[in-house]
């Protein structure tokens, strides 16, 4: 069994910091905080008077780790048990996930159900019970 590291106060931050992004980007922008959206929405043929502001959104993404790294001096170190074609085939079909249900975790679970959506329940639902049988076949059976 691989174990998992347990950091709930760095969760509880970095959970805290997502929420009040989303808080923010609502009461400002009257916009869903939907990481997906956001970034397939930087490139054409998206280019509108919002683009900069999506484009200051994923940048502030890319630039968290140098921002970590002026806080603390280091770093922060990513673990990878998979190799680069189990990381990219992941990769893919979570692209194609969040394309094929309309919106990604934050979008569906982090906005959607605290609007009470019926639509990000049902997609929460599976992409986490998905997540679920995918840790358990990758902990246990392979």
């Amino acid at each position: 069994m691989t174990p998992t590291e347990f950091t709930p106060i760095a969760s509880l931050v970095g959970g805290g910091m997502i929420g009040l992004a989303s808080v923010l980007l609502m009461l400002a922008f009257g916009r869903i905080a939907g990481i997906s959206g956001i970034a397939v929405r930087v490139l054409p043929p998206y280019l509108d008077s919002e683009a900069l502001g999506r484009l200051a959104f994923v940048l502030g993404l890319v630039a968290a780790p140098l921002l970590w790294l002026v806080a603390t001096g280091a770093m922060p170190v990513a673990h990878f048990a998979a190799g680069p074609v189990l990381l990219v085939a992941g990769g893919l079909l979570v692209g194609f996930g969040a394309v094929w249900g309309n919106g990604c975790t934050s979008g569906h679970g982090v906005c959607g159900l605290s609007r009470l959506s019926t639509r990000s329940l049902a997609a929460v639902a599976t992409f986490m019970a998905t997540a679920i049988a995918t840790v358990f076949v990758m902990r246990h059976l392979i």
